[in-house]
């Protein structure tokens, strides 16, 4: 860790204890389990969605809520895969504000931005972070909450939708090159194949999406400049009315550690410092937030190297340079460690 970590100093902000989603989210949940003959009262009722907030655009409902409508759903449909199946159900204004801001984009790469940006109007602690590495584009999501994951058919529904939208959007089929997934393998390989492009790698550091960079800027034909003005307008009024957004201790701490990697790991003592604590307070908090300081590093440097090894143009001995390594051999156990395989077995692998 160096000045540049110790001279600047970012307020921590208050954890969302009782995380909400838009029930716009519950809505969809509820109409495609219908559509496949489930009685949306009964689906309610189980999962203790009120029917009124479904009449109401503004409406926000409990994350559980949410979670146990995808559950349920999955179990009274008999699909094992209901999250992703859901995401072809996905049509223009479904997600109010949000919607309307990400599909009157001139560009995928302004879509893109709109969706980090204006997400918090649907959800709490879900967030998305899009980097661009060469000749590809990683849209990764996570919630704010690292103590928390998004479950399977939430997770599977966001990536599929993204290109569900993205096709739409585009006016022709986008595949991914590939998708990352949190959670166990569920199996029903073809499956996710029909629906994403590919088989997606299951038990990875966090979900995300890798599409070809040359669509960012393909124009979207259907984009209007005029409306775009007015729904960008009135996104940034709705996000001026939400509370402050939450960021647990856990995240601030994987956000200066990815920020600074390359300098080798800050030590605990040099976060604590930054963050105002003392070494004991900070360990004691992310202990109770479930993900110990020696562990939280150990994450962010494997969701680093998976990064920096989809850059061709980056040797492996820069990659390990770029993860604070001391040497190459350190890089290499700890990938191996990491995934069974060596950093060049992986690169090829991607081939």
């Amino acid at each position: 860790m160096n000045a540049a970590l110790s001279n600047r100093s970012r307020a921590g902000r208050p954890r969302a204890d009782n995380p909400r989603v838009s029930a716009r989210i519950g809505a969809l949940i509820v109409q495609a389990a219908t559509a496949r003959g489930v009685d949306a009262h009964r689906l309610m009722a189980a999962a203790g969605l009120d029917p009124a907030w479904l009449a109401d655009v503004d409406a926000r409902m409990p994350l559980a809520v949410e979670e146990r409508l995808w559950d349920l759903a999955a179990e009274w449909t008999h699909d094992p895969l209901f999250g992703l199946h859901a995401a072809a159900t996905i049509r223009p204004g479904g997600f109010d504000v949000l919607d309307y801001a990400v599909r009157t984009a001139p560009d995928l790469r302004a879509a893109l931005q709109r969706l980090v940006r204006y997400n918090r109007l649907m959800h709490d602690l879900a967030t998305f972070e899009v980097s661009v590495d060469g000749p590809t584009v990683r849209i990764t999501h996570r919630f704010a909450d690292t103590a928390r994951r998004p479950c399977r058919h939430a997770a599977e529904f966001t990536l599929a939708s993204l290109v569900v939208v993205a096709s739409q959007l585009c006016g022709e089929p986008v595949q991914a090159l590939a998708v990352d997934f949190a959670h166990p393998n569920p199996g029903h390989a073809e499956a996710y194949r029909a629906m994403l492009g590919v088989v997606p790698r299951f038990d990875a550091p966090a979900s995300c999406l890798v599409l070809s960079a040359a669509m960012l800027d393909r124009p979207v034909p259907a984009a209007d400049p005029g409306l775009s003005r007015i729904v960008t307008a009135h996104a940034e009024q709705r996000l001026a009315t939400l509370p402050s957004a939450a960021e647990t201790l856990t995240a601030q701490v994987r956000r200066l550690l990815t920020e600074h990697m390359a300098d080798g790991p800050p030590t605990l003592a040099q976060v604590a410092r930054h963050l105002h604590r003392s070494e004991r307070s900070l360990q004691r908090h992310l202990h109770a937030e479930g993900t110990p300081y020696a562990q939280l590093v150990d994450q962010v440097r494997h969701e680093l190297a998976l990064r920096y090894l989809a850059d061709e143009r980056l040797a492996l001995g820069e990659v390990a340079y770029l993860l604070g390594f001391s040497e190459p051999s350190a890089f290499h156990r700890a990938f191996k460690r990491w995934t069974g395989m060596t950093p060049s077995a992986a690169r090829r692998r991607r081939h």
